[in-house]
């Protein structure tokens, strides 16, 4: 049956990992694509980048974190229960070449749509370094995927309790310093960590792709709900990217946007657990 959940596993306190049967999107599927869901025919609609499909299983791998009155319900879910509605794959996907050396930089949640994206890249014959990051050991996803695959694998955290004690800034800003310095990073991850990357590559004129995480309401460019300005011009995350040029991106403005958000999804996130749903 479609939408219907087939593996569910908690990989964290707050973050999950979803199989669905959803055989149309696994076919269609490119890496940095995504799908809008409702969990229940009157909940909201939310954006998840597909972090990996199995085209033979028909299945899509979701990797979210509960953040929010939907992402919370998402995590109720177990397998067998349906979700109501899944709509993808959504966006354009990584332009994915032969460019040389890409590093691939994930921040928390980031790693995982960073994953499938460091799969096709290195696919295509690059020397592929991956540096990922977040506050502690117990928030890092994916490792051993990404170390089959990288030829390093650097990991940091804010608390020092894996990997290295720093931010994945740190490491990026090294491996551009080296002469011939890299040719493409992609950086995925909290917003103010994808502008403190495209900010470390920009005086080394190191090509940078940001997948954004707007706000997303259709996903069809109707709604107006996601968009950014990239290069003095208004985009919309949902049709014209996810990716964008890192170094046009105001991440500045994308930030204040996102924030002005940040108390009604706390209201409803409250309403939900009174509720106890």
């Amino acid at each position: 049956m479609r939408n219907l959940i087939i593996e569910k596993q908690q990989l964290s306190e707050q973050v999950y990992k979803i199989k669905i049967n959803a055989p149309l999107i696994a076919e269609e599927r490119l890496p940095g694509q995504f799908i809008i869901l409702q969990v229940s025919e009157d909940s909201e609609r939310i954006p998840l980048t597909i972090a990996d499909a199995d085209q033979s299983k028909g299945s899509i791998t979701l990797i979210f974190q509960t953040v929010g009155k939907t992402t919370t319900l998402l995590s109720k879910m177990n397998v067998g229960d349906k979700i109501a509605h899944l709509a993808g794959p959504l966006g354009k996907p990584t332009h994915i070449e032969k460019f040389g050396h890409v590093i691939c930089v994930g921040g928390g949640i980031g790693i995982a749509p960073l994953y499938p994206i460091a799969q096709g890249m290195k696919n295509a014959g690059n020397k592929l370094t991956v540096i990922i990051g977040a506050r502690n050991k117990d928030l890092i996803l994916l490792e051993n995927e990404l170390r089959q695959i990288a030829d390093e694998l650097i990991i940091c955290t804010d608390d020092g309790s894996y990997g290295k004690k720093a931010l994945v800034t740190e490491p990026l800003k090294q491996l551009c310093e080296i002469n011939p310095k890299p040719d493409l990073v992609v950086a995925i991850g909290p917003a103010v960590m994808m502008k403190f990357c495209a900010e470390t590559t920009r005086p080394f004129k190191v090509p940078t792709l940001v997948s954004l995480n707007t706000i997303m309401i259709d996903g069809t460019g109707m709604c107006g709900g996601c968009r950014v300005t990239v290069g003095k011009e208004t985009k919309f995350v949902c049709v014209d990217g996810p990716e964008f040029d890192g170094h046009l991106v105001d991440f500045d403005n994308m930030i204040k946007r996102l924030n002005s958000y940040k108390q009604f999804e706390k209201n409803a996130l409250h309403q939900c657990k009174l509720k106890n749903l």
